[in-house]
């Protein structure tokens, strides 16, 4: 490794055994301010901040409950909420293992397999106030591939969200390509007060990621007697 004339940026010589491409990544992720901090600070990774600089615009942490994390992975969300709000129960899952947080219920289990809910739930202990959604589908390559991938992903976690929400809860969700689709954003708007899209300081410039945060969830419909 070398740094520049200025001192600063560390800049990593291309390995016999390491591509051109994971090179980039790794001179990235040490030259990343966000990465350094994250050490620092003890997240587990720099998407932490995506998700306090968000709570800083929003403030849609304060006072929560119940919180569930879907796309836990590595835990940096689970942990802000810990931070945050220490007194909130935390369920979170994600396919990939997840080394344990404390305060944190964590299921190893695929979000979309139809008895996820409802174990999720059950660790819960109750109704969330708050859903957060960090789930992207893994990318072919293939922009619009990709982007309605994720997108599939985002409208599961909605209606999720939907029908375990408590009144006056909040949804927050990363989402692709600008934002989410307006079939989408309307049915956000029917089931939320608000609905914003934003994309904080640490989500890098070069990223498509955005994220969407509702607020104010309306309530569910009773069935007519």
């Amino acid at each position: 490794m070398s740094k520049d004339g200025g001192g600063l940026r560390v800049r990593v010589k291309t390995a016999r055994k390491r591509t051109a491409q994971s090179t980039r990544w790794l001179e990235r992720q040490l030259n990343d301010p966000y990465v350094r901090r994250a050490k620092a600070d003890g997240y587990r990774s720099r998407a932490a901040y995506k998700l306090i600089e968000l709570d800083e615009r929003f403030a849609f942490l304060k006072g929560k409950k119940r919180v569930v994390d879907l796309g836990l992975a590595p835990g940096g969300w689970s942990q802000v909420v810990r931070r945050q709000v220490p007194k909130a129960a935390v369920a979170g899952i994600d396919l990939l293992p997840v080394d344990p947080i404390d305060g944190v219920t964590i299921l190893e289990m695929d979000f979309l397999d139809d008895a996820a809910p409802d174990k999720l739930m059950a660790d819960l202990g109750g109704a969330p106030d708050l859903v957060l959604s960090d789930m992207a589908a893994n990318t072919v390559g293939h922009p619009q591939t990709d982007a309605l991938r994720t997108l599939a992903l985002v409208e599961t976690a909605l209606a999720f969200a939907i029908d375990v929400l408590e009144p006056g809860g909040a949804f927050v969700a990363k989402v692709f390509a600008g934002g989410a689709d307006s079939e989408l954003v309307a049915e956000m708007k029917r089931n939320f007060i608000t609905v914003k899209h934003a994309k904080p300081p640490a989500s890098r410039k070069g990223s498509v990621e955005w994220f969407v945060v509702a607020q104010g969830f309306k309530g569910r419909a009773r069935p007519a007697d």
